[in-house]
């Protein structure tokens, strides 16, 4: 039973990866991979070297470290609002209708933001005959762009995440609750002394597992979203590395970059779970 998926894991997942030699190549697809010239580490220095590549790695980090800092904030303190909630049909239906973004695509999603956000869209509309602002370049300035990138992706996850802190706040003793009533502790107190303790380990464990993907800034919600004018702020290693390897054809290059990315993402990986197992006692094996 499990032939068929070990063969498709083989077939697309590990043979691909003797793509890789190309990053070691100056490649040209007319000679292949057996008669492009060896470069060794050339394409790796380029990298290094070249300013908008050093410009993608620090826009990557800084957009994927807010995204992991305020995607674990905002769903672990609307879970404890929610949680306060004592009308299940209320409950349930506002846990429906944040988690529903989270199906959306971003092709979908990205063109809704652009209509909305525009220089013309209904929200500088309204901020200009409301409160007198002038038009705000969501999508056309960089530390804007970041900004709304930041936000959008949290609006389109906090839901999943909220369900992920629920499903722990279910587990934690009824028990606890009444013996710090009785002690006198109001709502305030037991979710300061009993609620955020209690679910801490699962956060610690989302928070470690989350340094996976320092480096994965969401392609598809980039890719929809930006433009030339916010490059310097807004463009990361996956969308540089498509520019590079498919409209440039600098296959070599955007190999490099790629290979660089998936490396350290590796040893990260490997480190969040090492930090998990250690401070929350979470392992697969």
């Amino acid at each position: 039973m499990l032939v068929p998926g070990i063969v498709l894991a083989l077939v697309f997942l590990y043979f691909p990866m003797g793509g890789l030699v190309i990053a070691f190549q100056d490649f040209k697809p007319w000679l292949g991979f057996i008669h492009s010239p060896w470069v060794g580490l050339n394409n790796f220095r380029l990298m290094f070297a070249r300013e908008d590549s050093l410009e993608v790695i620090r826009n990557t980090f800084v957009i994927a470290g807010l995204k992991i800092v305020f995607g674990l904030l905002v769903p672990f303190v609307f879970s404890l609002l929610l949680n306060e909630l004592r009308h299940m049909f209320v409950k349930r239906l506002v846990q429906t209708l944040v988690y529903l973004p989270h199906f959306m695509s971003w092709v979908i999603l990205g063109g809704i933001l652009i209509n909305l956000l525009g220089n013309n869209g209904p929200v500088n509309q309204l901020l200009g005959s409301w409160f007198g602002i002038e038009s705000i370049p969501f999508l056309m300035q960089g530390d804007w762009f970041r900004f709304t990138v930041v936000v959008s992706d949290i609006w389109k996850e906090f839901g999943f995440g909220t369900i992920l802190f629920l499903a722990a706040l279910t587990a934690v003793n009824p028990a606890l609750y009444e013996a710090a009533e009785m002690d006198g502790a109001g709502r305030w107190k037991q979710t300061l002394n009993v609620t955020i303790p209690a679910i801490t380990p699962i956060v610690i464990v989302l928070g470690t597992l989350s340094l996976g993907n320092i480096l994965n800034a969401g392609f598809d919600q980039i890719f929809n979203l930006y433009n030339a004018l916010v490059y310097d702020k807004g463009d990361i290693i996956d969308t540089f590395a498509y520019r590079a390897g498919l409209l440039k054809t600098q296959f070599s290059f955007a190999t490099a970059v790629g290979m660089f990315k998936s490396v350290v993402s590796f040893f990260l990986i490997v480190t969040a779970y090492r930090m998990a197992f250690k401070f929350a006692n979470y392992r697969i094996f």
